[in-house]
């Protein structure tokens, strides 16, 4: 699962469902069976979680000759209604529910069509039937490289604050949070062994309560510009787009083309989308989730309970260059040249070059130091706290070191 690269995702994301009660089907009458899946509000067009649960299904779907059915959600008064919907009419190997905010819902439709097998990204309930897998991620262990990433670079250019958009307060996005948090912490202790000098730096942090308001991801953004945050991490799907047009704006007001100051992208690899603006993007492998769900539907291995992917299981990690041209290559030509032009390169090379560029803008042994964070925490040396409540995560906010805030992931 490791060695699984993300899609590159304009391009491939193909029909919009704008309504609730609206189901698209891509099949056709030779296919074999049908999967289905429910977006939550906000649906598709975020360019990272709800589009990366799309890819993972539609990648199910034609490798496992499937219709895919498409519900959305335009309010959470749909959830029940949308998969009672789709669970009365028998036909689904699995049905997916998109989103935590699905978690009661699925629970009592689940419980409604024992006979019928569904799956929720980043929900978990201890009472959930058996006939539900909880598909979640360590985004904790993930943005805790984003952090650590984050807080080096405010180091080495001097600076002492770094900042996060994040979208709903809800239990999920603590735990990015919080692995933020810690590797900015673990940053300031590796520069201070490594230069012998003493850091201390800020987050600066907002939840902007929404996924998909890119204004208001812009202007949490400009507000930690403006109090000298030197990197912003964005956790906030559609809302998060804004952070990087006020990153992107703020570098043009010096004009530069590269940062810093940086962006930081969330579940897809989102570098792509601003070359020179975004470094690197916490990986969230939404897709992977939901491949794995319908897999093991259709193959009769598919069990209930909670499947939980890590950095050691390649469920989350920071992108790469090879991720981004990875998946640029698996478009379309004609598909590339457009995006090339789109972006102002004339050639996939000239992509390439300019992301490694961008990166070249960070020294190596930064990136160095990330790995060795990473392969500390994928050996079991160190562990990232992961809080589901408000009392976590304000007892990771006063921490005062990363081991301090490690006691808490015991």
């Amino acid at each position: 699962m490791k060695k699984w690269l993300s899609l590159f995702l304009i391009g491939l994301l193909a029909i919009s469902v704008v309504a609730s009660g609206c189901i698209s089907s891509g099949g056709e009458e030779s296919k074999t069976g049908a999967i289905a899946i429910v977006y939550d509000v906000g649906g598709r067009g975020d360019l990272s979680f709800n589009d990366m649960a799309y890819l993972g299904a539609s990648k199910a779907a034609k490798d496992f000759n499937l219709d895919l059915v498409e519900l959305q959600s335009n309010s959470e008064d749909d959830y029940v209604e949308n998969l009672r919907t789709l669970a009365s009419e028998g036909k689904y190997a699995v049905i997916i529910a998109v989103g935590f905010m699905m978690t009661d819902a699925v629970k009592q439709v689940a419980s409604e069509y024992p006979d019928q097998k569904f799956a929720i990204i980043d929900g978990s309930d201890p009472e959930m039937p058996d006939n539900v897998m909880m598909i979640l991620f360590k985004e904790n262990e993930g943005s805790a490289l984003a952090g650590a990433l984050a807080g080096l670079i405010a180091a080495n250019d001097g600076k002492d604050k770094v900042g996060i958009v994040l979208g709903m307060e809800i239990p999920v996005l603590y735990k990015f949070e919080a692995g933020y948090r810690f590797g900015v912490k673990w940053a300031e202790d590796y520069y201070k062994q490594k230069e012998g000098k003493d850091v201390n730096i800020d987050v600066l942090y907002q939840y902007t309560g929404s996924f998909g308001d890119a204004a208001k991801g812009k202007a949490a953004a400009q507000a930690q510009l403006s109090q000298g945050a030197w990197v912003i991490y964005q956790v906030a799907g559609g809302t998060g787009l804004g952070v990087f047009d006020a990153v992107e704006e703020a570098l043009k007001a010096q004009n530069k083309k590269m940062g810093p100051p940086f962006a930081i992208g969330v579940d897809s690899a989102q570098d792509w989308i601003k070359p020179g603006v975004i470094i690197a993007s916490m990986t969230k492998r939404v897709d992977v989730g939901v491949y794995t769900a319908v897999k093991d539907a259709v193959e009769g291995t598919f069990k209930g309970g909670v499947v939980e992917l890590g950095l050691e299981e390649g469920g989350v990690g920071l992108s790469t260059v090879d991720d981004v041209m990875a998946m640029f290559d698996s478009l379309p030509e004609d598909t590339q040249k457009q995006k090339l032009k789109d972006l102002g390169f004339n050639s996939r090379d000239e992509l390439k070059q300019y992301l490694e560029q961008t990166r070249g803008q960070v020294p190596d042994w930064i990136w160095d130091a990330v790995k060795q964070l990473q392969d500390k925490i994928v050996s079991g040396e160190i562990k990232v706290p992961a809080p589901m409540d408000k009392d976590g995560i304000e007892k990771v906010r006063q921490a005062k070191t990363w081991q301090d805030m490690q006691e808490l992931a015991q």
